[in-house]
């Protein structure tokens, strides 16, 4: 070999050994970088794990005030909920719910509205108006983050029923601390926000402000004054949630009679019907559009919801299409794709001057629906809670409430609180017992949630349910006498580990998904879950407390009242389309989102913040690193902004792969934390709580709680 070859060839070597070595340094480099990553994501959450233990030393005391002036309705521990609570555009205040706090940490707290009535709603008043107003109502709607998510048939009906109201220059639109159920938009003059009696800003025509309380009732925040003399227009809560629900009840009625008319729909039963209601689009189709192109392949099926359409055909021996008919509103095609057959026969033409508006179902969405229904739950359905109930009050009918002999205090709230107690005759167990005070449900209108949780829980036969043993009442309060769970709240444990693992995670979620799946296959509806509500028992296993919120539905129908805590509340709630156990797996992926970063993946400044930025998707959220993406895949199923889309099937899911399901359900498979009890009077894992200060409540004699 030539000297020139060998000399080439060495310097070839010298070449690629040196780009080995910078590789090799900038994979090092990357390394090193990926580390430094993970250290500082480490340090964030440990960062916002001291905020939160260190932000209740130093909090205002304004703060502090706030929280004792809110209306409550909830107790931490066995109860509904906790702490929380913010502005909005207008200042609005969280209403009807929980404030207090565990190991120092405020616990988020539960909102609920007044019951709608559904049966009976309150009629709708439309109030004529210029169509100048109109259009500056519209425009602000339109310009509010919130509003602006609703449907235009909404939106118009609103419009409709806002009337007109006048302040002069400097009175008092919106006083802080009040409570608020009137939404305004601005029309003429100038308002000016304060908070504290500190100036906050200035806003003028075409202003939504105060919208909180169209949601639920809640205490003002800020004060709103007229620095002008001021013409405003306003709509009250009640009518505004009654526009909601009609509009969604009507849609579902029109929708679920177009599938009627269909063949392949017809033998459907109505529940099944309204689900896929709750799936269709509705797509827009302007004059001469092809909706669908002979001979193309397609996997879609139409409702004609507006206007009307050509059918033609294309002929081998003809240059023109032929003519076949015209369809219109109620009509339907393109059946034969949902059941495989997509190769389109004829042209489907948008004729209509004024367009064409379809309600559109793809094959995929239809047959995962329909396999979703097919699939009926049948684990718990022949258990023995009639069984479980004759035996519990079979052991606790002559039990009294002067038997019981109150040990520790388990947690605090609006409404009471949980004690740790014994029956004087068996020191071998303890229980936790709830007490309610009667004139603050009355006061806060739950008295119909706190019968359904009453319910639910007595009939309840699930091991990731706390069992509710027997109820007592007195002229004062009511009272639930509950199984202990002595681990502690699962929250508690999150806050001081700052986060889990994915083992850890898929434990504590698969206890969930057992609990929803006993409620759910009885069409019952959870509405609250969160870490607080989840306790340990001493074996380390969660159970599913406080049943506040939930609610037995009928089959396929909607609830439509505001409740739950609005880090985890579904879209569907928030903008009042009516909701169902859908909501729940929204729930279940925020959880898991939580267990495994430390924080919500919705959360914000003040409630109205955090509706906003759910009502934008969970698309719009950066998911932390060390989040797998088998989790982050199951956390987005379960976070579609449509309801019926959401996966209900979890267990099937990537992310459970190898799981021990059958173990879990068997209490045999080990948990990721075995918590230290010692005794069945240990409460070391709670906070310790002072004595009962307030004075005995006023006496309740009205007779609501004669079925308690």
């Amino acid at each position: 070999m030539s000297t020139s070859v060998m000399n080439r060839l060495r310097d070839l070597e010298r070449e690629l050994a040196r780009r080995i070595s910078e590789s090799r340094k900038k994979d090092d480099y990357i390394a090193r970088l990926e580390h430094r990553l993970d250290e500082r994501d480490a340090s964030v959450r440990h960062l916002r794990n001291e905020i939160d233990k260190f932000r209740q030393v130093v909090r205002p005391l304004t703060h502090h005030i706030m929280a004792i002036q809110m209306s409550a309705d909830d107790l931490v521990v066995y109860g509904n909920g906790g702490g929380g609570g913010g502005c909005c555009n207008g200042g609005d205040h969280h209403g009807h719910a929980a404030g207090s706090s565990f190991k120092g940490r405020p616990t988020r707290q539960a909102i609920s509205a007044e019951p709608l009535r559904t049966t009976d709603p309150l009629p709708i008043v439309k109030v004529p108006k210029s169509s100048k107003s109109r259009e500056l109502i519209k425009g602000a709607v339109l310009d509010n983050d919130f509003m602006k998510n609703l449907e235009s048939t909404q939106i118009r009906e609103i419009v409709d029923c806002m009337y007109p109201v006048e302040y002069a220059a400097d009175s008092i639109i919106i006083k802080e601390g009040d409570v608020g159920s009137i939404v305004y938009v601005m029309e003429e003059g100038r308002v000016e926000v304060s908070r504290e009696n500190k100036y906050l800003s200035t806003m003028t025509s075409g202003k939504v402000f105060g919208e909180l309380a169209i949601l639920y009732n809640c205490k003002r925040t800020a004060t709103i004054k007229a620095a002008t003399d001021c013409k405003l227009w306003a709509i009250e809560r009640q009518c505004f949630q009654t526009i909601m629900m009609r509009t969604g009840l009507i849609r579902q009625t029109e929708y679920t009679d177009f599938l009627k008319s269909v063949p392949i729909f017809k033998d459907l039963p109505e529940e099944t019907l309204i689900k896929i209601s709750d799936v269709l689009e509705e797509t827009f189709y302007n004059a001469g559009d092809y909706i669908i192109r002979q001979g193309a392949r397609g996997d879609t099926f139409f409702i004609i919801n507006k206007g009307k359409v050509k059918v033609t055909i294309k002929q081998s021996n003809n240059a023109e299409d032929k003519y076949i008919r015209t369809l219109q509103k109620g009509d339907f095609f393109g059946e034969k794709a949902l059941q495989g057959d997509d190769l389109r026969t004829a042209n489907i033409i948008a004729c209509d001057p004024d367009g064409v508006s379809c309600l559109v179902i793809d094959r995929e969405t239809f047959n995962q629906l329909i396999a979703g229904l097919d699939e009926i739950r049948t684990r718990y359905k022949d258990d023995d809670a009639s069984e479980r109930m004759s035996s519990t009050n079979k052991e606790f009918q002559n039990l009294k409430l002067s038997d019981l002999q109150v040990l520790a205090t388990l947690g605090v709230g609006g409404f009471g609180r949980v004690e740790l107690v014994q029956v004087n005759s068996d020191t071998s167990r303890s229980f936790a017992l709830k007490q309610m005070k009667k004139s603050q449900i009355v006061e806060t209108r739950q008295q119909q949630h706190i019968m359904s949780e009453k319910e639910i829980m007595g009939e309840a036969n699930c091991e990731f349910i706390v069992k509710l043993f027997k109820t007592f009442k007195d002229q004062k309060y009511l009272y639930m006498l509950m199984e202990s769970c002595l681990g502690g709240e699962l929250w508690t444990i999150l806050r001081d580990k700052g986060h889990f693992d994915d083992s850890t995670t898929r434990f504590y979620t698969g206890c969930v998904v057992e609990a929803f799946d006993y409620l759910h296959s009885r069409n019952i509806i959870y509405r609250d879950l969160k870490p607080e509500n989840l306790l340990l028992d001493i074996t380390g296993y969660v159970k599913l407390v406080d049943f506040g919120f939930a609610k037995k539905l009928h089959n396929g129908r909607k609830t439509w009242t505001f409740c739950g805590t609005p880090e985890y509340v579904a879209p569907e709630v928030i903008l009042n389309r009516g909701h169902d156990i859908s909501a729940d797996y929204w729930s279940l992926g925020v959880l898991m989102f939580e267990l495994l970063t430390g924080t919500p993946p919705f959360t914000g400044a003040d409630p109205m913040k955090t509706y906003n930025i759910i009502l934008k998707g969970i698309d719009a959220i950066e998911f932390p690193r060390n989040i797998t993406r088998n989790a982050r895949v199951l956390i987005k199923k379960l976070c579609r902004d449509n309801p019926a889309e959401r996966l209900t099937e979890v267990q099937k899911h990537k992310w459970f792969d190898g799981f021990n399901w059958e173990g879990l359900r068997n209490r045999t498979l080990t948990p990721p934390i075995l918590p230290k009890v010692r005794s069945a009077i240990d409460t070391s894992n709670f906070d310790n709580y002072p004595p009962d200060a307030d004075s005995p409540p006023p006496d309740d004699n009205s007779g609501w709680d004669v079925n308690f």
